[in-house]
This record gives structure tokens, C-alpha cells and sequence, in this order.
């Protein structure tokens, strides 16, 4: 059981670092990728910024100059593109009419065609601008991996020896700092991952290890009826409610277990009362042959059989209440004529036991829809605890009478009472507030239950030493008048 639990655990965590760690890194991966894109597009704007603003610069100079008589242009274009300033960052070139490159800020030398770089070959950027009359960019690769950007800006119309000059720039100092940014940017989510990995096998262990606990304690100790152990609540959350409700239950249970096994100690001794005084009794009758001892004994045999019946017909019916097969043969019922045979049963016991029985009997009432047989079980269960648990010369009063659209019987007796704890428990299975009282403890909790099928209430109010009033309520069926 243990090795089945501790595979669930696993499982718990497995299926959490598969889902919800899966969503989390997909999710720092996109963050990454977005990042670092948008840097990217940063850098190599402002570097393309840059560079346009810097052939803007030489055009507004070459556009002055272009408008000076005293001026050769082509003169200036070679001198500013021998003389520029940031040929240490980037190169400056002049393309001529015939589309090659007649000068270049690093000294590059026309006649070698053969040492020409291969960037100068591919100039995307500068047929686009001579086309269309726009400056241009271009963003690739060398041969040797080396990424470049290059601007080409026209000027045929300043001169016309030159068709455009253009800036070519490596990008791989931005490269590497766009690198640079990119492994700390990694390094930042990895960091966040693994993060919310620990917290979240933290998290899991924290749900896991009380439902381990919970798992272990009910299989060892729950499992083979021991419900003395609890679970130790650690966090005020879910999973300490879930603590404070196991706990709850195993102290239920426990009562429950001890009730039980009260009552089947308390069954085994009303059960062998009764069979040791018939065998008692049986035995003497096999050999006395006085008339007198004979009609005694008989009539204790019939009163204890009488007796262990009762018990018997209870735990029949407890069983057939817990089962869900307690069932009811209603019809229209005269509750007077149940109840009166209930008080008939009882008079001349009370006599015998010196305690005065007063029912109040009404002339009629209303008929109920109900099972007499089981009403009156009832009735006769209510009535003989009256007597069990009244005092000698004591007095029980039964009433009958019409509240309403119910019928209400009473009954009432001045004994020992129930006390303020155990009234609440009274009608629970199993439950005997006084144990030195025969009965088997169940039989108010199956009154109880007949009386909820016929859609009435059974309620107790006692105080201890002064008595117990036991009130039962059923609809009355409607007459014709009322229903019309």
C-alpha cells in the first residue's frame, strides 16, 4: 500500500513539471525569443540610424559644394571620402556612373579588382537606390560569416560621374554585444525557471506530504479500525480543512467504534438475561411440581421471551434501516386506537411497579396516513422507557390532542432525566445515556427513523433528575371539509 502511495506522489510531481513547468519554460522561451528580437531590431536600427545620418552629412556637404563654382565635386567627393571621419567604424565609398566603386575611405584600390571584398559585389542596397532614387539599406552576410549593413544614397543629380556613395559597416561588435545580451537574458530565465521549479516542488511537497501522511495513516492504522491517530494540521489552507475533517471523522469513528462495541457488550448481556432465566427456569420446572412455582415460572419464561423478542424485532429492524429496505404498509390510521392499546400494555406493569400512568384521552382526532403497526411499536418503545427510567411511586403522563394541521402525542415522565451532554446523542445509534438500564440502545434511534418516514418529528427535552418529555408529531390527513 505504502509503494502504490509513494508512486501516486511521484506522479503528482511528474505530471506538474511535464505541465505546468512545460508552460512556464514555453513561455520564458517566447519572452526570450521576443527579447532578443527586439533588440536585435533595436540595434540594427540605430546602427542604420546612424548610418543615414551620416551620408545626410555628406550630401548636404557635397549639395553645397556641388553649388559652388570655385568647386570641383568630384574633387570634394574624393577628399571627403579619404578624409572621413569614421573610417575606423565603418567605410565610405563612391560609386561611379558605371556602377563601380571608384573610391573608398580605406585606401581600396580600383585597379586590384581581384582584392575587391566580396561585399562590394553584392550591393542590393545600391541598385534599389539608383532604381528608385531613395537611399537604401542592405543587411546580409560576407563569405566568411561576417554580418554587414550597408546604406547607399544616390547622386547622380550632384554629379554626374557618381551615381551613388555608400557606407558598408561589419556589425559584429553590435553582433556580439546583441550576443552578450541574449546569454544574460537566458541566464535570467533559467535562473526564473529553476525558481519556480523549487517553489513548485516546495508547493507539491507541501499538498503531497499531509495526503502522504493521510494515505499512510488510513491504510495502516484507519484501515484495521484503529482511529486513535491524527494528522497534524501544518497550514491554515485546503489541506489543513482536510486535516481538521479526516481528524473529525476518525473521532466520530471512534465514537461510533466504542458505541458499538458498548453495544454489542450491552445486547450480549440483555440477550443472556433473558436466556439464563428461561433456562433457569425451565430447568426447575423439569423437576417441581408445585402448581404455585410452575405459574411463576411460566410466567417469567413468557415475560423474558416477551422481552428478548422486543430486543430481537429492534436489531431486525436497525438492520433493515440500515440496509435501506425499512419499509412502511400505510394506510388510514386512527391514532387513539394505536395509542390506547400501547396504554393498555402498560397499566397494570406500572401498577406492579407502583407508578401512577395518567392519559389524557381525547374524545376523536383526525385520522393519520401511516403504518399502525409500526406507530404503535412506537408508542410502546417511548412508554416502557418512561417506566424503565422512572422512580419508584413516579408518575408518566401521556396526551393526545390536535395543534394545527398535526397530531401531537406526550409523554412524560418525572425520573432520572438526561443529562445536557448526553441529550443531543440520545437518538444516535448505539447511544445509552444510562448504563445501568437494560436495552440495547438502538431503539429510539428506530423510533426516531419510523416516525421521519411518516413525515413527523421526534423530539426529546429532559433535565437531569427531573424528568423527560418525549414530543412526536404527525400531519393529519385532511378531512373532506378541509379540503374543499
Amino acid at each position: 500500500m505504502a509503494k502504490s502511495k509513494v508512486r501516486v506522489k511521484k506522479g503528482i510531481t511528474r505530471r506538474w513539471l511535464f505541465n505546468n513547468l512545460g508552460i512556464f519554460l514555453l513561455t520564458l522561451i517566447i519572452i526570450d525569443l521576443i527579447i532578443i528580437f527586439t533588440i536585435q531590431n533595436y540595434y540594427y536600427g540605430s546602427a542604420e540610424q546612424y548610418m543615414v545620418s551620416k551620408l545626410n552629412s555628406v550630401v548636404s556637404v557635397l549639395s553645397r559644394y556641388s553649388q559652388d563654382a570655385s568647386k570641383n565635386i568630384n574633387t570634394e567627393i574624393r577628399t571627403i571620402t579619404e578624409t572621413f571621419s569614421d573610417k575606423d567604424k565603418m567605410e565610405l565609398l563612391a560609386i561611379d556612373s558605371k556602377g563601380r566603386i571608384s573610391l573608398s575611405s580605406s585606401g581600396f584600390n580600383q585597379e586590384s579588382y581581384s582584392e575587391i571584398p566580396d561585399y562590394y559585389l553584392t550591393m542590393d542596397d545600391y541598385n534599389e537606390a539608383v532604381e528608385n532614387g531613395v537611399v537604401s539599406s542592405f543587411t546580409g552576410k560576407r563569405e566568411n560569416g561576417e554580418r554587414i549593413m550597408a546604406v547607399s544614397y544616390p547622386i547622380s543629380s550632384i554629379s554626374p560621374d557618381y551615381s551613388a556613395i555608400r557606407i558598408v559597416a561589419s556589425l559584429s561588435e553590435i553582433d556580439n554585444q546583441i550576443f552578450s545580451i541574449t546569454i544574460a537574458v537566458t541566464l535570467i530565465c533559467l535562473v526564473i525557471l529553476f525558481l519556480i521549479g523549487i517553489s513548485g516542488i516546495y508547493f507539491i511537497g507541501s499538498i503531497v506530504r499531509p495526503v502522504k501522511q493521510l494515505s499512510t495513516t488510513a491504510s495502516n492504522k484507519f484501515a484495521k479500525g484503529d482511529f486513535s491517530a491524527r494528522i497534524p494540521k501544518q497550514n491554515n489552507d485546503e489541506i489543513g480543512e482536510l486535516c481538521d475533517v479526516i481528524n473529525q471523522m476518525a473521532e466520530e469513528l471512534s465514537k461510533t467504534e466504542a458505541m458499538k462495541n458498548e453495544f454489542i457488550s450491552s445486547v450480549s448481556h440483555e440477550l443472556r438475561t433473558p436466556l439464563t432465566a428461561i433456562k433457569g427456569w425451565a430447568e426447575t420446572l423439569s423437576f417441581e411440581n408445585d402448581p404455585e412455582t410452575q405459574k411463576k415460572g411460566i410466567e417469567v419464561i413468557i415475560n423474558e421471551t416477551q422481552r428478548l423478542s422486543q430486543m430481537v424485532e429492534e436489531l431486525l429492524d436497525f438492520s433493515r434501516i440500515q440496509g435501506g429496505h425499512f419499509t412502511l404498509n400505510s394506510e388510514t390510521t386512527d391514532i387513539l386506537a394505536e395509542l390506547g392499546d400501547a396504554v393498555i400494555m402498560y397499566v397494570q406493569k406500572c401498577e406492579k411497579e407502583g407508578l401512577r400512568l395518567h392519559y389524557s384521552e381525547p374524545e376523536m382526532l383526525p385520522f393519520v396516513y401511516g403504518d399502525k403497526n409500526r406507530l404503535r411499536q412506537v408508542f410502546i418503545n417511548i412508554i416502557d422507557n418512561a417506566i424503565k427510567y422512572s422512580r419508584e411511586n413516579g408518575n408518566i403522563t401521556i396526551k393526545a390532542f390536535e395543534s394545527g394541521n398535526n397530531i401531537v402525542v406526550s409523554i412524560a415522565d418525572d425520573g432520572v432525566g438526561i443529562s445536557k451532554s448526553d441529550l443531543p446523542k440520545i437518538k444516535t445509534k448505539f447511544y445509552k445515556a444510562n448504563h445501568s438500564k437494560r436495552g440495547s440502545g438502538i431503539g429510539l434511534a428506530v423510533a426516531d427513523e419510523i416516525i421521519t418516514m411518516h413525515g413527523g418529528t421526534l423530539e426529546l427535552q429532559s433535565e437531569e433528575n427531573v424528568g423527560t418529555t418525549v414530543t412526536i408529531t404527525l400531519p393529519a390527513m385532511k378531512s373532506p371539509s378541509n379540503q374543499e
